[in-house]
């Protein structure tokens, strides 16, 4: 498995594993999830430039991320051995059960989260594939025992048309991954394209209130049922009460109320989250009772307003939003649930080549803020000539012009130590971004608790 390190692939790995597969891989970058798996007993070597592939390898499975030009997948073509990609090879998974795929510019991995979760409090043990690690349900990847076979949809590189799936569901529909897709069409004929991969006796879910999600509607085979707030939809939340961001409603089932549920996760977008895991849980047996109490008690994916720490009364938050829509829901969500005295943000850009095309949105997502620390971007896919086209500054210059007060710090010491310095009783301090970021976080509330 080349880029084993990956969420995706590694919960690949520890499927492929359980199955009796003897499974190794490669990766530029040690981490976590490569010294778990190599403590599971898979080969993992980390390396810019690998070795050659192991003897009696039958299948080399490569992440989407790793370029053409890699040393080992060019050995694997050479010798003419199989090569997959990670969905198809998740794919071929899927197909041997009852597939259940979650697709969405944002909010994918909370709902497949949840989603199994709901399955697994119904006593149904689905195996699941999700792209982050999941307290409650021990990690990122398991194989149950289960019909069912939950997995998170990703659109990079069109890797979810390589799925087979009986119930599915679209939560939205939004520009990304600009370094693949060249036009906003090439990104809907592809949401387009996964939707009808969608099983022609099974359902799939699409956002009512999402106009580019339900323009989809008529380009399907399958049955298509929707979830909503604002516009009336099969899967419907009413009677929405904000109670310090965390939301209470009832679920409305073509009409009638069938559960009320109060959310432990902030931000109004997960009612969108919930209603979609209600909807494929109930697809899939899931009574509505168990649907309404099983809702009320899942805690979130890792990365996701993560509590990090609280000394000193400064309350320090991670999360994983690398997107300018994503990081203005967090936020919001962030003020409501913690009416914080001063937020201050630390967010990591993700990739030049988003940090380019979102400029201004990123720009206007986070000028609202007391403060705005930008360390360098998180350089990742790009090659040089996209890095030197934009840089931290470029956003931090862009956020003074809107009014925002932002500054580039680029080592992750210097960021912890005027945090540490600059924050009082009461602030709130949010670090942002899909790379590396969170480091900042642990080691500002390691610091502050030794300071207290």
């Amino acid at each position: 498995m080349i880029g084993i390190g990956g969420c995706g692939m590694s919960g690949l790995a520890e499927v492929l594993s359980h199955y009796g597969a003897r499974v190794s891989g490669t990766d530029r970058i040690a981490s976590a999830v490569t010294t778990r798996l190599a403590r599971s007993g898979t080969t993992v070597e980390i390396a810019e430039q690998p070795g050659p592939l192991p003897d009696g390898v039958e299948l080399v499975v490569v992440s989407s991320a790793v370029p053409a030009s890699h040393r080992q997948l060019v050995e694997a073509r050479a010798i003419g051995g199989e090569v997959l990609k990670y969905a198809q090879l998740l794919g071929r998974l899927m197909a041997e059960r009852v597939g259940v795929a979650v697709a969405g510019t944002h909010g994918k991995s909370t709902t497949t989260a949840w989603t199994t979760y709901l399955l697994r409090q119904a006593g149904l043990d689905p195996t699941f594939v999700i792209g982050a690690n999941v307290p409650q349900l021990g990690g990122g990847a398991a194989v149950g025992g289960g019909e069912h076979f939950v997995a998170e949809a990703c659109e990079y590189d069109r890797s979810f048309l390589g799925l087979n799936f009986h119930f599915g569901v679209i939560l939205n529909v939004e520009e990304d991954h600009l370094d693949y897709y060249d036009r906003t069409d090439e990104i809907d004929e592809a949401f387009a394209d996964f939707a009808r991969r969608t099983d022609k006796t099974g359902v799939m879910l699409l956002n009512r209130d999402d106009p580019r999600t339900w323009q989809l509607a008529d380009r399907v085979e399958a049955t298509v049922k929707t979830i909503g707030i604002d516009h009336p939809s099969t899967w419907r939340a009413v009677d929405l009460v904000n109670e310090r961001g965390c939301f209470s409603f009832a679920i409305a089932h073509d009409g009638t109320r069938i559960a009320t549920t109060t959310l432990r996760l902030p931000g109004r977008h997960h009612v969108y989250n919930a209603l979609a895991a209600a909807a494929l849980a109930h697809h899939c047996g899931v009574a509505p009772k168990r649907i309404g109490t099983a809702l009320r008690t899942f805690d979130g994916a890792s990365r996701r307003l993560t509590l990090m720490g609280d000394a000193g009364g400064v309350t320090i938050l991670d999360d994983y939003a690398h997107h300018p829509t994503e990081v203005a829901a967090t936020l919001t969500a962030a003020r409501e649930h913690y009416a914080p005295r001063k937020l201050r943000v630390v967010f990591q850009p993700h990739q030049h080549s988003r940090t380019r095309a979102f400029l201004d949105e990123f720009a206007d997502s986070l000028t609202n803020v007391d403060e705005v620390i930008v360390p360098d971007i998180y350089f990742v896919r790009d090659d040089v000539a996209e890095r030197d086209l934009v840089g931290a500054d470029d956003l931090v210059t862009r956020i003074s012009k809107k009014g925002g007060r932002a500054r580039h710090v680029r080592a992750f010491q210097d960021i912890v130590n005027q945090l540490a310095e600059a924050t009082r009783d009461g602030d709130v301090v949010i670090t942002m971004g899909a790379g590396d970021i969170w480091k900042v976080a642990d080691e500002l509330a390691n610091r502050l608790r030794a300071d207290h």
